[in-house]
């Protein structure tokens, strides 16, 4: 038989847990604990929705939730880069963005609706997953056979040759204004609405000097259109390991890729941060999407940390800020 002090103990632990039970229910679920959404703020068919799906899937697995492309295309890759940072952060809405996006864009319209680097930005830095270089596209007319050789002839002949571009602003003329600024080269600009839409020209010798994606660009040298001089990543490229680097090839230093990064909105709690870094490293090593990166031109990033990401960017966009400003380059 109980006594007044059990029932009075048993009132107690029972009221307790009652006022517990409303907490307890209301406590937010393991992350991720729903499908992910990872914008990508460029139209579906391109180099970065593809990689970003090829990246997707394995990182789905490896989280156990469906990670979901969104294409929100628009503005230059800035209207789907704006939604992100105007998202909760909660870990279920991601940016794939690029050097377009974060390291140039910024410098060339200061009005964009997000800040993407510093201490102010809108934007948590989760991965660097992927780069992408250029290859040196000349036509067969031109009689130079490598990037010493085009500096010679350029430099004998200034005013006289062009280059071709995918538009003004983009990082296929910063690449080849960079080029021209160590070299101290006078080309003239041409652009054009994409790289594909100049090689007519190029192949004609209307055009001198293109910037051209590996994957986009070597086709036309494998069938004998085009010559390939160099490539302009730091190191040479596995899809056309013959070519050296434009640095080896008579401009030390001399460097330009595209990177890819997966970012979050600003303020993502760390322990998100750093599970979503760990799984899309891992992602990288995968030889599943590292085939994938391959047909599209581009190679899995160093697992580098947020912060390692951060400053990577950091140091990209400040020399693109240098050279937009020194250059006098616009987006128009």
């Amino acid at each position: 038989m109980s006594t007044p002090f059990d029932r009075r103990s048993l009132l107690v632990a029972a009221l307790g847990a009652a006022a517990a039970w409303p907490a307890l229910a209301q406590a937010p679920s393991a992350w991720p604990g729903k499908p992910i959404r990872l914008v990508v703020p460029f139209p579906p068919g391109g180099a970065t929705d593809l990689l970003a799906r090829a990246i997707a899937l394995r990182v789905s697995s490896a989280l156990g939730q469906n990670i979901v492309v969104d294409n929100r295309a628009g503005a230059g890759g800035s209207l789907g880069s704006a939604e992100v940072a105007k998202a909760a952060p909660d870990g279920y809405t991601l940016l794939i963005a690029t050097s377009s996006t974060h390291a140039i864009g910024p410098h060339l319209n200061p009005n964009l609706p997000y800040k993407a680097g510093g201490p102010e930005s809108d934007f948590t830095p989760l991965a660097h997953v992927a780069t992408a270089t250029n290859v040196v596209l000349v036509p067969l007319s031109l009689p130079v056979n490598s990037i010493k050789e085009l500096i010679a002839y350029a430099k004998a002949r200034p005013g006289q040759l062009n280059y071709a571009s995918s538009g003004n602003g983009t990082i296929v003329q910063l690449t080849a204004e960079a080029f021209k600024a160590q070299a101290g080269l006078f080309i003239t600009h041409i652009p054009y609405r994409g790289t594909a839409l100049s090689i007519p020209d190029l192949v004609s010798g209307k055009v001198h000097l293109l910037f051209d994606s590996v994957v986009s660009g070597m086709p036309h040298v494998k069938d004998g259109k085009l010559k390939a001089l160099a490539v302009s990543g730091k190191t040479r490229s596995p899809l056309a390991p013959e070519l050296p680097t434009v640095a080896e090839s008579g401009l030390p230093g001399f460097e330009s890729t595209t990177w890819f990064g997966i970012y979050g909105p600003r303020g993502l709690p760390a322990d998100i941060t750093m599970k979503l870094n760990a799984e899309f490293n891992a992602a990288m090593k995968s030889a599943e999407v590292q085939e994938r990166l391959a047909r599209l031109g581009a190679e899995p990033a160093p697992a580098h940390t947020p912060a390692e990401f951060a400053a990577l960017v950091a140091a990209d966009s400040a020399r693109w800020a240098r050279l937009i400003r020194e250059r006098g380059i616009t987006a128009n």
